[in-house]
């Protein structure tokens, strides 16, 4: 170790994987974004809660920044390490830790994939039911640090309603034991949700334990396409009182364009401009209700055409055309939105900003998709060919004042389900207060008095 500072943690920690590799930096130093360029010290791998401790209380004496990191998928710059930092990856700590039949719960280490604990809920006849396309790569402490949403919100909340306890590391090395797993819990303030949500600002969490539930009855997929934005919101109103949806969820003519050019196959003929993927339980009169339903659609015009999966294999490509967005992007490095509004809000809101963005991005290409059931937009920038990627970030930095500006207004957040991290903090002020901001500054303070963790995420 060239570092004093990294050979004094190795003889702390002489198990500890440290990986000071060019190639390990630049991997371990960035998230989905892939804006900055990583920069970071090194990168720690522990294996135990202990290890964590001792990297902690390490960076607290020698002042070393920490950027905790998960799988890396995040989408608005929380993981990134690129002044410096020491990366403290928890991907070794993946382990189930224990199954508890009576109170329905999973114990988890916090770098286990989202796809690992599916698997080990359903060992057990049950799920764990937040989900989403990165479920394969992205692990429980970052959706915890994230509170992570995904495609069945309408259903069953987000990543906050299911974690009943949290084993949490905090800025100055002391172990955290929050709420237990209790259901009941009145003693004083709630830490735990305290900690769901902070980005890695507030501690590092090791450890989660994880409610579970029943499966969903077998469920039905259709793929509508529509005529309008307009329709949007009134088939979403007409499918959610006729049916009980798990998802809702809608994207564009351009994002179906780009997941057909990465693989995906055309389920419905001809050009429409929106489409919605939708699923809902599936009883012995939930099809010929889907399709009385589906048919209500079309008399009010609100629904141009439908396919009803005739089996799951049917349902997975449907789905695909939803899932595989994200991923058809990824080679364009697009400029991201991740906004959420109440749903109520949403229709005016949505002619408001389709005139804001045909307004500034003439000749740019912008992919909508989302979660149109819980009032959550995904807004993808994809950079002109002709365009430098400054130019290009300048452009839409400025388009996103004047979104935040637009949200301000509709009561509406510039965060959804991706955090704030890099990318967001100059424009938190349009969802919080200056009174809100300066007591989360004070509350990250108590935590982490000498501000070694994830500096700069959130707010300078």
């Amino acid at each position: 170790m060239i570092d004093a500072r990294l050979a004094e943690l190795a003889d702390r920690l002489p198990n500890l994987r440290l990986l000071t590799a060019p190639a390990d930096l630049e991997h371990y130093g960035r998230d989905w974004t892939r804006r900055w360029t990583p920069a970071p010290l090194a990168v720690a791998l522990p294996s135990e809660v202990a290890e964590v401790q001792t990297i902690v209380r390490w960076a607290n004496a020698h002042s070393v920044s920490l950027v905790p990191s998960g799988g890396r998928t995040g989408l608005s710059g929380g993981a990134v390490a690129a002044r410096g930092e020491l990366v403290l990856s928890l991907e070794r700590m993946n382990r189930l830790l224990g199954f508890d039949a009576v109170d329905r719960t999973l114990s988890v280490q916090a770098g286990m994939t989202l796809h690992a604990v599916h698997d080990a809920a359903r060992e057990q006849g049950l799920i764990y039911p937040v989900d989403f396309a990165a479920r394969g790569s992205c692990s429980i402490g970052g959706n915890i640090a994230t509170n992570a949403g995904g495609i069945r919100v309408i259903r069953y909340g987000n990543t906050r309603e299911w974690i009943a306890g949290l084993t949490v590391v905090a800025g100055n090395g002391e172990l955290l034991q929050l709420n237990r797993g209790l259901i009941k819990n009145s003693s004083g303030y709630d830490l735990r949700q305290l900690m769901i949500g902070s980005e890695g600002t507030l501690g590092v969490v090791v450890e989660a334990t994880l409610r579970l539930t029943d499966p969903p009855p077998p469920s039905q997929v259709m793929l509508l396409a529509l005529p309008s934005m307009d329709a949007l919101m009134d088939v979403f109103a007409l499918f959610r009182a006729q049916l009980h949806l798990q998802a809702f969820e809608f994207f564009t003519d351009t994002a179906l364009r780009h997941v057909l050019e990465h693989g995906a196959r055309r389920a419905i003929d001809g050009e429409h401009p929106y489409y919605v993927v939708t699923e809902f339980d599936a009883d012995e009169a939930a099809q010929e209700l889907a399709l009385a339903t589906f048919e209500q659609g079309v008399e009010h015009g609100w629904i141009s055409d439908g396919v009803l999966a005739q089996s799951e294999a049917q349902a997975m490509a449907l789905w695909r055309l939803r899932e595989g967005i994200t991923e058809s992007l990824a080679p364009y490095k697009p400029y991201k939105n991740d906004i959420s509004l109440r749903i109520s809000a949403l229709p005016a809101f949505l002619h408001e900003i389709q005139d804001l963005l045909g307004r500034e991005y003439p000749h740019f290409d912008v992919v909508w998709f989302g979660h149109i059931g819980d009032g959550n937009l995904h807004i993808n920038v994809l950079r002109p060919a002709d365009m430098s990627e400054g130019d290009f970030i300048a452009q839409c930095e400025h388009v996103t004042r004047l979104l935040a500006d637009t949200l301000q207004r509709h009561g509406g957040s510039i965060s959804a389900e991706h955090g704030i991290g890099l990318v967001k903090r100059a424009y938190l002020g349009s969802t919080r207060s200056d009174a809100e901001i300066s007591l989360m500054r004070g509350v990250r303070q108590v935590f982490d008095p000498k501000r070694i963790l994830n500096p700069g995420k959130l707010f300078d």
